[in-house]
């Protein structure tokens, strides 16, 4: 594969999610539990159809009319995810009020089940194959993040500590056995081939990623089209535990492969093309996007964790797309 290669994006798959919840699958003292937070009886529930987190997750109409978007989490459902729910509280309470993203209002933790309570993000995610004028929408709600810190007194790591352990993925499929790589032959647009060629590039490069991501702005670090509510007025970014406090451009390069995945365009022309990218030296770029490649591309490789038995397929066509786009740093 070569940089010229790189032209033309392959059909955009279709976002996935991970094993839901119902109101009527929660323990009844679950339930009273949110009905207490939420300080009214549920009356009508609509479940959430995309992301990837198991669990519950949907909005829930209550007897006051009010709404409230709900999660609830506990290990059985996946041991990852009480963590991460805990995370988005920390991170809720960073996020500042220009950064359109739902407000929490409430949250429980017994030490098994962790609740959430959001503000409702009015609207859907954005039409798949991406239409350019709700991806520009998008893009500009970005551009508002990437000039964003967080709060004071907030406690999210930095986006370098957030993801030392992730962008190692080179490194260890370097060092394992090599049967593992050759299963990336099929890769689309010769990309199995290409990375097993440049492995040695690959390692190097990523060894910089966590470095090129010190910052000192709220990062999201997980935005992708399942990550985003959009109305005829609105757009708001959800789903926050990956957040931390890093580069004001790391968002950006992180939702390209998935933007180019789903039909939306080339990353590389849309990156240079956006203010986020203004004065990001090429290397650092290089490095911030290998490191990606090789998260993504150890993760496709492993069995599927509980309860998301599609996240490895989203994982290798991402992997795919920031491949396509290294080429074109090299």
């Amino acid at each position: 594969m070569s940089a010229d290669d790189a032209t033309t994006p392959t059909p955009a798959p279709l976002a996935f999610s991970g094993q839901r919840l119902d109101w009527r699958d929660l323990p009844r003292a679950v339930r009273t539990r949110i009905q207490e937070l939420a300080g009214a009886q549920v009356t009508a529930e609509m479940s959430a159809t995309t992301g990837f987190s198991p669990g519950f997750a949907a909005v829930l109409e209550l007897a006051d009319g009010r709404g409230v978007f709900v999660k609830a989490v506990s290990p059985e459902q996946n041991p990852q995810s009480p963590e991460l729910a805990r995370a988005e509280v920390r991170a809720a309470q960073a996020i500042p009020d220009q950064v359109p993203a739902p407000g929490l209002l409430w949250h429980g933790d017994d030490g098994d089940w962790v609740l959430l309570g959001f503000e409702v993000a009015t609207g859907r995610p954005p039409l798949l194959p991406w239409r350019p004028a709700e991806l520009r929408r998008v893009l500009d709600a970005m551009a508002v993040l990437a000039r964003a810190e967080p709060l004071p007194g907030h406690q999210l790591i930095g986006t370098d500590q957030h993801f030392a352990a992730d962008f190692r993925g080179w490194q260890t499929l370097a060092a394992g056995p090599g049967a593992a790589l050759d299963r990336t032959a099929d890769w689309a647009d010769g990309t199995g081939d290409w990375l097993r060629g440049h492995l040695d590039h690959l390692v190097a490069w990523s060894a910089d990623a966590t470095d090129a991501l010190v910052g000192d702005r709220l990062v999201h670090g997980d935005l992708r089209a399942d990550n985003v509510m959009i109305d005829t007025e609105h757009v708001a970014l959800i789903d926050w535990p990956h957040a931390s406090v890093g580069a004001g451009w790391a968002d950006l390069a992180f939702m390209l492969p998935s933007v180019a995945m789903q039909g939306g365009g080339l990353p590389q022309e849309i990156f240079w093309s956006e203010p986020m990218s203004a004065g990001v030296e090429p290397e650092r770029l290089r490095a911030a996007v290998a490191g990606l490649a090789g998260y993504f591309t150890h993760g496709a490789l492993q069995p599927p964790p509980p309860g998301i038995p599609n996240l490895r397929r989203f994982q290798r066509a991402q992997a795919e797309q920031a491949l396509l786009w290294l080429a074109q740093l090299a």
